[in-house]
C-alpha cells in the first residue's frame, strides 16, 4: 500500500436510517484501497428484509475476510454486529483509520486485526463471514478457501458477494474458486430481488455458503 493516509477521499455511505457512513480510500496504492461495487452491494444487502433490515445481525460475530477499506465490516457493526475485520498488515491502518472515523456510529465492536490466507488462523467462532470481491489473483485462490474453511463452525454463515468480470483470466479464477468451494460447501445464490433495490446489479453476485455436514 504505497499511498500515505494523509492522502485519502471520503465515499460516504447512507444506511437506510439516513446516517452517514464516512469510508476513507486512498488516491494511490493496491485494490484494496478504495470501496468497491461489490462492497457495496453487499453492505446494503445487509440491511434488507432477509436480516430483518439489519435486525438480525445485532450481538452476531462477524469476520470481514480482505476487507480493504474495513466499508463492509463497518455497515455490520453499525447495525449491531460484533466485527473483526481483516486484510493484510498493510491495510489494517486504513481499517483503523475508518473504524475511527464511524465510532459515533457503530452500535457492535469492532477490530481491526492481520490476517494473512492460508496461514493465520483467528477464530472459529463466527455467525457469518463476509466477503467481497476477494477473487482477485491466482495465487490466492486456494489461500482464500482455506481462510474461509479454517474460520467456520457447522453453522456460520458465509457470504461472498463479487462482481463478475470476463476479461483476461478472471472467469477461470472464478471457476477454480467455487470448485474449491464446492467440495466444502453448500452454495445458494442470493437473488437479484433480494439484494438492495437501488444497490444491485446484474453483474454483482451474492453467494451463501454453508459448511457440508460430515455424515
Amino acid at each position: 500500500m504505497a499511498a500515505s493516509l494523509e492522502n485519502t477521499f471520503v465515499r460516504e455511505i447512507e444506511t437506510n436510517k439516513t446516517d452517514i457512513l464516512k469510508i476513507h480510500q486512498l488516491e494511490v496504492g493496491d485494490v484494496g484501497c478504495v470501496v468497491w461495487d461489490a462492497a457495496l452491494v453487499l453492505s446494503k444487502y445487509l440491511e434488507t428484509p432477509d436480516f430483518d433490515k439489519g435486525g438480525l445481525l445485532k450481538g452476531k460475530k462477524i469476520l470481514e475476510l480482505g476487507s480493504g477499506t474495513g466499508c463492509v465490516g463497518i455497515v455490520a457493526a453499525y447495525l449491531g454486529a460484533d466485527v473483526t475485520i481483516t486484510d493484510l498488515p498493510d491495510f489494517v491502518p486504513l481499517i483503523k483509520m475508518n473504524i475511527e472515523e464511524n465510532k459515533a456510529l457503530i452500535k457492535g465492536t469492532t477490530e481491526a486485526a492481520p490476517l494473512t490466507w492460508g496461514q493465520d488462523i483467528l477464530s472459529n467462532n463466527f455467525h457469518y463471514i463476509l466477503l467481497a470481491d476477494c477473487i482477485y489473483y491466482e495465487e490466492s485462490i486456494e489461500h482464500l478457501v482455506d481462510a474461509i474453511l479454517s474460520h467456520c463452525q457447522e453453522d456460520t454463515e458465509v457470504l461472498c458477494c463479487y462482481e463478475e468480470r470476463t476479461t483476461g483470466n478472471k472467469p477461470q479464477l472464478q471457476r477454480t474458486f467455487f470448485k474449491l468451494i464446492d467440495a466444502n460447501f453448500n452454495t445458494e445464490e442470493i437473488p437479484l430481488e433480494q439484494h438492495d433495490t437501488h444497490f444491485r446489479s446484474e453483474d454483482i453476485h451474492i453467494f451463501k455458503f454453508t459448511k457440508r455436514k460430515i455424515s
